[in-house]
């Protein structure tokens, strides 16, 4: 699944670090989201996207429909 973490998160000038520690998770979690080799739980992908203001959809995007 590809997705837009980590322009989001340079938008706002975030570290991996910062943005773990906004979403409770480990770095290594954002590092691997962002390289598109873990895809979030749905749980975290909310959170995610209430961070963000954004809807899920805009965030993490469904290789199958580009």
């Amino acid at each position: 699944m590809k997705n837009r973490l980590k322009v989001l998160r340079a938008e706002r000038d975030w570290t991996q670090a910062d943005l773990a520690q906004r979403l409770d998770v480990s770095r290594q979690t954002i590092v691997a989201i962002e390289k598109g080799k873990y895809d979030p739980s749905l749980t975290l992908a909310f959170k995610t996207a209430r961070l963000f203001d954004q809807a899920i959809e805009a965030i993490f995007l469904d290789e199958t429909d580009q």
